[in-house]
């Protein structure tokens, strides 16, 4: 992982913040009560105790999320370049959000938002595969940073028939929309705002806070060190199923920040059905997911085929193509208790190019609402993940490879699991503080080093 200096940092989030698409959504607001048309949204993006529900032409929203996480050391009998030290003690990570959007003509929605954050998590966010903390960036920043993590345009295109109402979030107006509709977002999002969504597990802000709780950890989805990409969605909607189908384009070099414009060199596609049913009453999801990329990566077993190369994988890259597949499962047990199971598979050839270093994944676990002890709006969540690896990148990083999150330098292989545990109060409406727990069995797969207890704090508000 490319370590930038601030500069070099800066520069490059410059030139996000003067891309051709942000003078657009500017010009909008501008335009004040001349753009503010009709229209409707797509899907939620947001928790529900902030929704709203009656028709809104225009939002101004805003979050900001505090995380301090502990561990108090660990057996580590050695440790290589990308080991979490287990002297690294206390970590924080802090995030502020403002959000715009508004309806521009009937269907059309345009939204952006701006993001300062700050801080790191353990080791600048290395040592562990499942890593802890959802709130750190791979280009961390001890002073704080601005981004724009979301500039984009939504066209809905209703069929008529049945309706329904889409609440209101951070990033999504209110409003009734057909059931029927074909739904089209283009610009700069995050490909897991509409792919491996799950109610129950998808977000740090007010969730679990574990990597591989947030999506599913073999997930390799296109994205620049911050977690987003520039890109089209295209999803079509029915009452029962739902389809969704996306272009994205891949970051220059491995978790780096700069992506690559030219669609034809660098890309990724990922397509996602969805089914929608009841059991005894209680909603429930299925998805599918499967996702295909081409970028500049390289082979695991051409860099173990060549000593001389010392293991850098890197001097392998070539232009290949690589895929995975999510299976996803949520489902509603009861009035206040729910449950998801992911289960994600990497081809795990190539080198990772975008998340994490995850071939194979196995989540499950349990979100239960505090009614019964009249605590309404509190969540209490327990869940479960199991991370391997393909043969070739086990023994890439027993030869003492590195990869974006892990390398100790040599492996004594063993999965990595991790059991978290959350308990999220609402303190008064919109303002939440959670306590958590994480225990890392053979953390960077290393059943030399470890477990790991880490200790979590949350503080979070929206405005």
């Amino acid at each position: 992982m490319k370590t930038l200096s601030a500069n070099e940092r800066n520069l490059r989030i410059f030139k996000y913040n003067n891309s051709w698409y942000l003078t657009v959504i500017f010009a909008a607001f501008i335009g004040g009560n001349d753009a503010l048309q009709a229209g409707v949204p797509n899907s939620t993006m947001g928790p529900p105790e902030q929704a709203k529900t009656s028709m809104e032409n225009w939002l101004l929203n805003g979050q900001s999320t505090l995380i301090f996480q502990a561990q108090p050391g660990f057996h580590s009998p050695y440790a290589g370049e990308n080991s979490l030290p287990s002297d690294d003690h206390v970590r924080e990570t802090f995030s502020l959000d403002i959000y715009a959007g508004v309806r521009l003509w009937e269907g059309a929605e345009l939204y952006g938002n701006m993001e300062f954050y700050q801080g790191f998590g353990f080791h600048n966010t290395r040592g562990i595969a499942a890593f802890p903390n959802g709130e750190a960036y791979k280009a961390g920043s001890k002073y704080g940073d601005v981004i724009w993590p979301h500039i984009m345009l939504r066209q809905t295109i209703g069929f008529g028939g049945e309706q329904e109402t889409i609440e209101g979030g951070l990033l999504q107006m209110a409003g009734k929309v057909d059931v029927n509709r074909l739904t089209v977002t283009v610009g700069r999002f995050a490909v897991f705002d509409q792919f491996d969504v799950n109610a129950y597990a998808h977000d740090s802000r007010g969730q679990f806070m574990n990597w591989a709780l947030l999506d599913a950890g073999a997930f390799d989805y296109a994205a620049d060190a911050f977690g987003y990409t520039q890109g089209i969605s295209v999803e079509f909607n029915q009452k029962r199923w739902g389809f969704r189908w996306g272009a994205f384009i891949a970051p220059k070099e491995s978790n780096g920040i700069d992506l690559d414009w030219n669609i034809f060199r660098q890309w990724q596609q990922v397509a996602e059905i969805e089914v929608r049913y009841a059991l005894n009453e209680h909603p429930g999801k299925i998805r599918l997911l499967g996702w295909i990329e081409r970028a500049n990566m390289g082979s695991y077993s051409e860099t173990l085929a060549h000593p001389e190369l010392n293991m850098d994988v890197t001097q392998t890259r070539r232009f290949r193509l690589q895929g995975g597949a999510v299976l996803g499962l949520e489902q509603q047990l009861g009035i206040n208790l729910a449950g998801f199971i992911r289960i994600g598979w990497r081809d795990g050839r190539s080198e990772v190019w975008q998340f994490t270093d995850i071939d194979r994944s196995l989540s499950a676990g349990l979100s239960l609402k505090g009614k019964s002890w009249g605590r309404e709006k509190d969540t209490v969540g327990l869940a479960w993940n199991l991370e391997g690896l393909s043969s070739s990148h086990r023994e890439y990083l027993e030869a003492g490879g590195i990869g974006p999150l892990v390398g100790d330098g040599r492996l004594n292989y063993g999965l990595e699991s991790v059991i978290e545990t959350t308990y999220d109060a609402e303190l008064r409406k919109g303002v939440h503080v959670a306590m958590g727990y994480q225990l890392v069995s053979n953390p960077g797969y290393n059943k030399d080093r470890g477990p790991v207890s880490i200790f979590s704090a949350r503080l979070h508000f929206e405005f």
